[in-house]
């Protein structure tokens, strides 16, 4: 049974039996049981079926019963008026929220006041650290990386060194040449 429907159309206990013995056949056979030459089967199958009706009722009482029922419906009632008051005031909620809160003032004691100086500056140096380290451990999946930059940039180094000994020793042997015409053109 649904607590929370409430109605006069509202399906009781002991309506749920009656529509049993409606459905399996057993107001038929009461019928005939009655015509039958045995009425006392019909008063014993009766009293049967209130006696299970009254154990029902007993078992459902405290939550079929309206004082019950109107507490629920109170404290359902309240609950809906809440639920309301917080979507009226969503908006303004969103608003004190989103506030920051380092412009507020803390109230703080005079004689604290240097320590929390220092409390500030020690948690600025901390979270530069904290940056430092993160970046650090960030760029650790591309050490790999790094080092075949780095490998590759010393080859090509390598190279060009070369090539500066090689323009270095053509200019050292042009030098010379130059030097051993001037002499004898000068002779």
């Amino acid at each position: 049974m649904n607590l929370w429907e409430a109605g006069p159309y509202a399906v009781t206990p002991a309506a749920k039996i009656l529509a049993r013995c409606v459905s399996s056949g057993a107001v038929d056979q009461v019928r005939s049981a009655w015509r039958s030459p045995m009425p006392h089967f019909s008063f014993f199958f009766f009293s049967s079926l209130q006696l299970e009706l009254l154990k029902l009722e007993q078992e459902f009482a405290d939550v079929t019963h309206n004082h019950y029922l109107s507490q629920r419906f109170e404290a359902l009632q309240k609950f809906c008026s809440h639920l309301q008051d917080v979507l009226r005031e969503q908006a303004r909620l969103k608003q004190r929220l989103m506030k920051p809160l380092c412009q507020q003032n803390l109230p703080i004691q005079a004689d604290l006041h240097r320590y929390v100086v220092e409390l500030t500056g020690m948690a600025v140096e901390f979270i530069g650290n904290l940056e430092d380290k993160m970046k650090t451990v960030q760029l650790i999946p591309n050490t790999g990386e790094s080092m075949n930059n780095l490998n590759t940039a010393t080859t090509q180094l390598l190279v060009q060194v070369m090539e500066v000994e090689k323009l270095s020793k053509q200019i050292l042997q042009w030098r010379d040449k130059h030097c051993y015409k001037l002499s004898l053109t000068s002779a």
